[in-house]
């Protein structure tokens, strides 16, 4: 009895020693990071005209329940907000006089502080210089440096003052970003390792003496692999190797990866650090809630993640913005032209497809290049036949990734297409053997969730090329299944001659690896076999094609095939169902 009222009364008093021995009394600080937005500020999906549970507005009711019970609250993003969605592609390239969706909503909910991510620097230079000045908060990347001055592009880090409670927002950018990009994005910006320049940051964010350090990284977390091996994180100069480098931090704010966390990490002083990752889209909102007191910063640190879902959008924010979303309706809504077929990404997972070479024809046309390397840039999406409107070309064309023009020879095209097909199709053995690389179980049968299989690699991954017919034979073990026959139209293709090749800025970068783990070429040299670049970006070009022609009658080119040709029928009957659930459309296309 005497032991269980002693145990009360340490749960009375605790509070109030906590208090005695800080000074003052507590101050509870609720921190929300969103992160990976892609555009989705309304309540609302431009492409797949449909309304969404999840978007900013919707967070937006979170924000005020917050605030109703709590004003210490301070909003954090961590980037790729510019690119996703029409709304945002809208106020970045087709009309660049009025306020930008971006910075008014955000500014509007009263966010603290946010990072660039790589696809907000994708916008390039016109887009995200302007943007720093309608933000009313920092854009942070501490790792953007400035190569005129040596000094950060962007601000390093900002002081966030809460009831006498300083918390130092510390940010910093993925630095892969020349991996993906062309460098007319990011012209006269140098993106250093985190690693280092967390190490540089960290003494004068100290002599600043904060109450509470927060990274806010647009970069990937992931404890498990980090703990299978430290070298390679410390290496790839992640979060994970910051989070354990660099001691200081109490919490860690990530993003890019698109994945959920919510980890507590052990640094090599023994200090625990909090990791949070809001996944994307604004589906969830990472929070920490910090309580603090005390002239040596007694703090309690609790994170959580909050399913946005679960709340309506917030009429209030909605009504402030509804003639931009009505604006945006209208864009997305122009009819461009019209289709006399279907067009589908499922087919082109097991041989050629309209779909991909629509794309492959206006890279060719645009170019003059001798062969066109493209991809499904996503995984399941469909154009039926019939008006074609703006909102279709964000379906065809996800991504903002300029044209480029390159030079390659011959084998470096066949060992480009080895890479892209050896990532893509597995060796099968017999005509009942898998064809695409499916994730598969210990049992080794394709793994099912909610009765569909999942592919290995990411489709973007995919690439075929037109202008040149060749054979993939799936019998033969990676890096022996191309044989090239000659160029379409008939001419000669020769491994040692040399040829103007058309690929997007994503790949012409070395994004994905096919020039680089694939053709063997030195990152450091991809941009000496740069011939010209576009101006502006592909889905652009492809609009005005498809405006030029009014009507587009969709046609496969034919220039591929996998074999053994029964083999590859009957697999992909199979797969295609495992995909999508339905093999109608594989077997009409046959």
């Amino acid at each position: 009895m005497k032991r269980q009222i002693t145990i009360r009364l340490i749960w009375i008093l605790f509070p109030l020693l906590f208090i005695s021995c800080s000074g003052k009394k507590p101050v509870t600080i609720t921190i929300i990071e969103t992160t990976d937005l892609h555009g989705t500020y309304f309540p609302f999906d431009f492409i797949e005209n449909e309304n969404l549970d999840a978007s900013l507005t919707h967070a937006a009711s979170y924000f005020k329940e917050i605030r109703s019970k709590n004003q210490n609250l301070i909003l954090l993003d961590n980037g790729d907000n510019l690119q996703g969605q029409p709304a945002v592609y809208y106020f970045n390239f087709i009309d660049t006089v009025s306020p930008h969706i971006a910075p008014e909503m955000m500014n509007y909910l009263q966010y603290d502080a946010g990072t660039l991510g790589n696809h907000d620097i994708e916008a390039g230079h016109s887009v995200y210089d302007r943007l720093m000045k309608e933000y009313k908060f920092p854009l942070l990347a501490a790792n953007a440096i400035n190569v005129n001055t040596g000094e950060p592009y962007f601000k390093p880090y900002t002081i966030i003052e809460r009831k006498g409670i300083r918390i130092a927002v510390f940010g910093m950018v993925t630095a892969s970003i020349p991996e993906w990009l062309p460098p007319q994005l990011y012209s006269g910006i140098e993106f250093r390792p985190m690693l280092e320049t967390a190490r540089k940051w960290m003494p004068e964010i100290l002599r600043k003496k904060p109450d509470l350090i927060i990274g806010l990284f647009h970069s990937g977390w992931n404890e498990e692999e980090y703990e299978e091996n430290k070298e390679k994180y410390i290496e790839n100069d992640g979060s994970a190797a910051v989070a354990y480098n660099i001691p200081g931090f109490d919490i860690i704010f990530n993003g890019h990866d698109h994945k959920l966390a919510n980890e507590k990490f052990v640094n090599i002083e023994g200090d625990t650090v909090l990791m949070l990752n809001a996944g994307s889209r604004g589906r969830t909102l990472a929070q920490a809630v910090v309580t603090l007191a005390g002239k040596k910063g007694v703090k309690r640190i609790s994170g959580n993640l909050v399913d946005v879902t679960t709340f309506e959008p917030d009429e209030e924010l909605v009504m402030q913005f509804k003639d931009s979303e009505e604006t945006i309706h209208n864009y997305v809504e122009k009819v461009i032209g019209n289709s006399e077929a279907n067009l589908s990404s499922r087919q082109s997972y097991f041989g050629p497809s309209a779909f991909i070479d629509m794309i492959q024809e206006v890279q060719l046309k645009i170019t003059g290049a001798d062969l066109s390397f493209t991809t499904p840039l996503s995984f399941d999406v469909s154009i039926p036949a019939g008006p074609i409107r703006v909102s279709d070309m964000f379906k065809l064309y996800r991504y903002e990734n300029m044209l480029y023009t390159m030079s390659l020879s011959g084998q470096e095209i066949i060992d480009y297409l080895e890479y892209s097909y050896g990532g893509w199709f597995n060796t099968m053995k017999d005509k009942n053997d898998v064809l695409l690389n499916l994730r598969m179980g210990k049992d080794g049968k394709p793994v099912l969730t909610k009765g569909k299989a999942w592919l290995e690699n990411q489709p973007y991954n995919f690439d075929s090329a037109a202008g040149i017919d060749y054979v993939v034979d799936i019998t033969k073990p990676e890096g022996e299944r191309i044989t090239v026959r000659r160029f379409s139209d008939g001419r000669i293709f020769d491994k040692k001659g040399v040829y103007k090749v058309a690929v997007n800025s994503y790949r012409g970068s070395g994004g994905g690896g096919h020039l680089t783990r694939g053709a063997g070429i030195k990152a450091e040299d991809l941009g000496k076999r740069l011939l010209s670049s576009t101006e502006k970006d592909l889905r652009y070009y492809i609009l005005k094609y498809i405006e030029s022609k009014k009507t587009i009658q969709p046609k496969t080119y034919n220039n591929w095939k996998i074999i053994p040709e029964d083999w590859v029928k009957a697999a992909a009957s199979r797969e295609y169902t495992l995909l999508f659930g339905n093999d109608s459309e594989i077997k009409n296309a046959d």
